[in-house]
């Protein structure tokens, strides 16, 4: 988690918001990577704001845990 990744080195490829994010948009937005997922907040995408990237397993965990 210590590992800095670029908040858009796609640009908006990639990223979605949650359907559950309010109309000001104020959420996470999700990159589902192959090897990792992408995890970033929504009100700010400005090159350099923080990322975190969480491996694939570890992100079906977390979705089995909220179910």
């Amino acid at each position: 988690m210590d590992q800095k990744v670029s908040a858009s080195p796609r640009g908006r490829s990639g990223w979605f918001t949650s359907s559950y994010s309010n109309a000001s948009g104020s959420c996470v937005e999700v990159n589902l990577g192959t090897c990792d997922v992408l995890v970033r907040d929504s009100k700010d995408r400005r090159d350099g704001q923080p990322v975190l990237r969480i491996s694939v397993k570890a992100w079906h965990s977390f979705l089995e845990q909220l179910s």
